[in-house]
């Protein structure tokens, strides 16, 4: 079993090189943009990892395949998601999950001598549970294997680094994206296919993300608020309702990275002059990605603040 996902052939096989050897490396670290295909890489491996010669294997949930990610948000997400309903994550993976996982790591494998932890995504630990996690990572037992699956790889502790392989998984090129929206979004508007591949910027599955999140009327007026200015706040009212009076963390994030590829796209058709306030705004826009996942920002604050930020693009024409 293996997965499929374009971009994945140089992971295979340093994956494959390293398992046929004498001595496997027992942590590795899966690195590279959401949405590329980590997550069902890291199940592929983790079924060839502890698949055996003459041992039958388990359909579906292997038992000696532990799956670590974030937990419901509260008792009753947690009661959702038991009767099979959509339910809302918490923005952590947390220490009690370390810990309970801890505890099992002191019994043995269920069916062969291996078993693997993955933790998507490791990088969603705060300190203490990175801590917990690096006592099982100094002194792993005996068969256990661990695969942390990385978004921003900068934010393990070095120390977690430090002990871990890395596995990288590279941006998919423009071509290949426009290939897997014609197979995946067919529906989707030119327009908003590129603005699509523009903001995902290499991640399939976030393209996917943004098509289906139907941004269409957000991007029109992002453009439009960066091209004219908003000097009466119209703009980014009709802004703000097309995001929604409680819209889900995944559209604020696309929101952001929308934004972003609205300033991007004006770099190489603005005047030299110009070109600072847009560096400027994207990397208010980028610390504004980084920040969003794990900071309890008000919704509607935060997409005033985008418009803002695009606003200023437009110079004289926008109110400050």
């Amino acid at each position: 079993m293996s997965s499929t996902y374009i971009g994945h052939e140089d992971a295979w096989q340093q994956w494959r090189r390293a398992l046929s050897g004498e001595r496997m490396h027992h942590g590795w670290i899966l690195s590279g943009r959401r949405g590329v295909g980590k997550s069902a890489f890291a199940l592929a491996a983790a079924r060839e990892l502890v698949a055996e010669p003459g041992v039958s294997q388990s359909d579906g949930d292997h038992p000696d395949i532990l799956y670590i990610t974030h937990p419901p948000k509260n008792d009753a997400e947690a009661k959702k998601r038991e009767d099979g309903k959509p339910f809302e994550s918490a923005r952590n993976i947390k220490i009690d999950q370390i810990r309970r996982l801890q505890q099992r790591l002191t019994t043995r494998p269920t069916i062969g001598n291996r078993r693997a932890v993955i933790i998507d995504p490791a990088d969603d630990m705060e300190d203490p549970t990175a801590n917990a996690l690096l006592k099982s990572l100094e002194e792993p037992p005996q068969g256990t294997f661990f695969l942390l699956i990385t978004h921003r790889i900068g934010r393990l502790l070095p120390t977690i680094r430090s002990r871990c392989r890395v596995l990288d998984f590279p941006r998919v090129d423009d071509a290949d994206m426009h290939a897997v929206l014609a197979r995946e979004a067919p529906q989707a508007a030119d327009a908003m296919r590129a603005a699509a591949i523009a903001a995902a910027n290499g991640s399939p599955g976030a393209a996917i993300d943004f098509v289906e999140l139907d941004l269409g009327t957000i991007l029109k007026l992002m453009e439009q608020i960066a091209t004219h200015g908003d000097p009466d706040f119209g703009l980014r009212g009709k802004l703000a309702s097309a995001m929604g009076a409680r819209p889900k963390r995944e559209k604020q994030l696309a929101a952001i990275e929308l934004a972003r590829a609205v300033v991007s796209a004006r770099m190489s058709s603005v005047a030299s002059g110009d070109i600072p306030a847009l560096v400027d705004t994207h990397a208010a826009l980028v610390r504004l990605g980084g920040q969003a996942p794990t900071a309890n920002f008000d919704p509607g604050l935060l997409i005033m603040e985008i418009g803002t930020l695009l606003a200023g693009l437009a110079g004289g024409r926008s109110a400050a």
